[in-house]
């Protein structure tokens, strides 16, 4: 699906921003689905937001982000995309393997005029791997313009690997402040790729329009994790292709059990 000049932009950049995977029609049905979850998960009264604490927030007025893991527990559209043909397709292409897994799944919405941001980071420090194949697809089902505080990312450093953190896993916002990111606006429906090396963040939404993004994460299931965390439901789920591995020992952090309310918000 993809060309070869997108490709090789994925691998100089460490990020990629890709149209026309999802139709008009899947986009009605997510959109829908997305709004129901929201709604049920806050009518049993759960606590959805996912605003990082931290100094970087020191200035910046009270703001709030509504979140919900494991998307594919709670709605069986979503549970489809997670084998998508045009989606699995152009992971398997950025990625370099024809083997996709499952790692987790995340929903975001911004609320209006106060969507909280979040500072510079990289996802590694959450679920650490071997081999860096880790990537993740945010799947945009508003627009995300600048003013709806759209991702921002530094192309390019995910060639630096992990960096040391700063606090409560993001990166010192003076040596990485968030104006000085490349800001990646996209329209409803546009696929953001990006690897988990890659640094990255998003703005506050000061528009009077909600953002609405679900994050899907993934790895080859030969990549092995460091460590055995951030367990999710139906992680190791075999998204394209096939596990190599299957029937013999698998790694561990590979498969998981349950909905995990407790595991932490990696934000984007």
């Amino acid at each position: 699906m993809l060309s070869e000049a997108q490709i090789q932009e994925f691998r100089e950049n460490g990020c990629l921003l890709v149209s026309g995977i999802f139709s008009d029609d899947e986009l009605d049905r997510l959109e829908k689905e997305f709004d129901g979850i929201i709604e049920r998960r806050l009518a049993n009264k759960a606590q959805l937001d996912a605003t990082w604490e931290g100094s970087w927030k020191k200035g910046q007025p009270k703001t709030q982000i509504l979140h919900t893991h494991d998307v594919q527990a709670y709605s069986a559209e979503w549970a489809k995309v997670l084998v998508h043909d045009r989606f699995t397709e152009v992971i398997s292409e950025l990625m370099g393997s024809p083997n996709v897994q499952l790692h987790h799944t995340k929903l975001f919405q911004k609320p209006q005029e106060k969507g909280s941001g979040f500072p510079m980071h990289q996802d590694y420090p959450y679920f650490p791997h071997e081999n860096h194949t880790m990537m993740a697809g945010i799947i945009h089902i508003s627009d995300a313009t600048e003013e709806m505080g759209c991702v921002r990312v530094y192309p390019g450093t995910h060639k630096q690997g992990p960096l040391p953190c700063f606090e409560h896993n993001h990166l010192n916002p003076e040596e990485w402040p968030l104006e000085k990111a490349t800001s990646c606006p996209a329209k409803r429906g546009d696929v953001l790729f990006f690897n988990y090396l890659t640094i990255h963040g998003s703005g506050i939404n000061a528009s009077d329009r909600l953002r609405k993004t679900v994050l899907v994460q993934v790895r080859d299931p030969l990549d092995k994790p460091l460590e055995d965390t951030h367990r999710s439901h139906a992680q190791g789920l075999i998204m394209r292709g096939v596990h190599p591995l299957q029937g013999e020992a698998v790694a561990v952090g590979t498969l998981g059990s349950g909905v995990s309310e407790a595991a932490p918000s990696v934000p984007s």
